[in-house]
């Protein structure tokens, strides 16, 4: 069905049997059936770092300039406290979305009722990488967050159709 999100079941489906030659839907969950939703997959926390330099966006790609990061450690029992601000976090799992589908990612709610956000981009169709996102803490108070947390849900929407093409951009295999 078009346009229509992929529940559960049909997500575990393309991760578990993929078809000939596809690639799994998800691979490097930390636990399958705790991250798998009604209607989508969470997330988890892979690493987080913090913003170094400035960035650029112009008109053209070879204008784009992506800010420098500085990974920041977890403590001895894999937390890391981080104040208010705003932080790089890369995920654990690696996504391949096939032609047919692309994904949006939402925070989970319990982020947000602490004061933290995690805005995204589009998961395009033919996307492969070990996705990144922003962290964004507006607590006053900061917020702790566990290596292999759950932060983010990501959810499947089949296309009228595949596309032609592929996402082809640059953070094609990111992280892989």
């Amino acid at each position: 069905m078009h346009g229509a999100a992929l529940d559960r079941e049909s997500i575990r489906q393309l991760i578990e049997s993929p078809g000939e030659g596809a690639a799994p839907l998800v691979e490097g969950f930390l636990n399958l059936d705790e991250q798998l939703q009604p209607n989508g997959i969470d997330i988890s926390l892979g690493a987080v770092s913090g913003f170094a330099s400035a960035g650029a966006m112009g008109r053209d790609n070879r204008d784009r300039q992506v800010s420098k990061t500085v990974q920041i450690s977890f403590d001895s029992d894999d937390w890391v406290t981080l104040a208010p601000g705003h932080y790089l976090v890369a995920f654990n799992e690696v996504v391949n979305i096939p032609l047919d589908l692309m994904a949006l990612g939402l925070p989970r709610s319990s982020l947000l009722r602490s004061g933290v956000n995690l805005p995204t981009a589009v998961w395009d169709a033919g996307y492969r990488g070990r996705s990144q996102a922003l962290l964004s803490v507006n607590n006053p108070d900061g917020y702790r967050v566990q290596k292999g947390a759950r932060l983010l849900q990501l959810v499947f929407f089949h296309l009228a159709g595949p596309v032609q093409q592929g996402y082809a951009g640059r953070y094609q295999d990111e992280g892989k």
